[in-house]
């Protein structure tokens, strides 16, 4: 996720300061890292910079002081270029799951492959049945709902994988099988 664009996406909205932006962000993107706040105002201090945003005000809201800061028309430009640009499918996909089967494969273990896919099946249900909870419970937030379909999707699209894969092992046992009984 592109932070700097999405910090000044929450400013388009209206002026604030790094701790609401910060709780913004976290709140519209629940199923995200949480941002850091050294991260925000390291964000902010480069889009300030670059004259992409630049501050308000500066008040004492409590005891800190809360700096305020509103999108530049710069800052508007860059935005707009950003969101009209298409994302381009990631050019290598793999990830640890992979990873750890073609290991377990070349190791010769099938039967460690198979569990590592069986446990693995389980661990993405889990997570599968934790989500959709949760997505009930957020109907009255749609960035809430959207990033918890968007892992959901993600989830279904792995747990598809994980059953494909299972069902290969499974042939490649029964093509062994049946190859050293006729050797038999």
């Amino acid at each position: 996720m592109s932070i700097p664009y999405v910090l000044l996406g929450i400013l388009g909205t209206g002026p604030q300061h790094g701790y609401e932006l910060k709780r913004q962000h976290d709140a519209r993107f629940p199923e995200a890292r949480p941002l850091a706040y050294g991260q925000v105002y390291t964000t902010l201090q480069r889009l300030a910079r670059d004259g992409h945003i630049e501050v308000l005000d500066t008040r004492a809201i409590g005891a800190p002081e809360r700096t305020r800061y509103c999108v530049t028309d710069s800052g508007v430009k860059k935005l707009r270029l950003w969101l009209a640009e298409s994302i381009p499918p990631a050019p290598f996909v793999t990830n640890e799951i992979f990873a750890k089967l073609v290991v377990a494969l070349l190791s010769g273990d099938r039967t460690a492959a198979a569990g590592m896919l069986s446990r693995q099946r389980d661990a993405h249900k889990s997570r599968v049945e934790e989500l959709v909870a949760r997505r009930q419970a957020v109907q009255s937030s749609p960035a809430a709902a959207l990033s918890l379909d968007y892992a959901l999707d993600h989830l279904a699209a792995d747990l598809r994988w994980l059953e494909t894969v299972a069902e290969v092992l499974a042939d490649l046992g029964e093509e062994i099988g049946n190859a050293d009984q006729h050797h038999s």
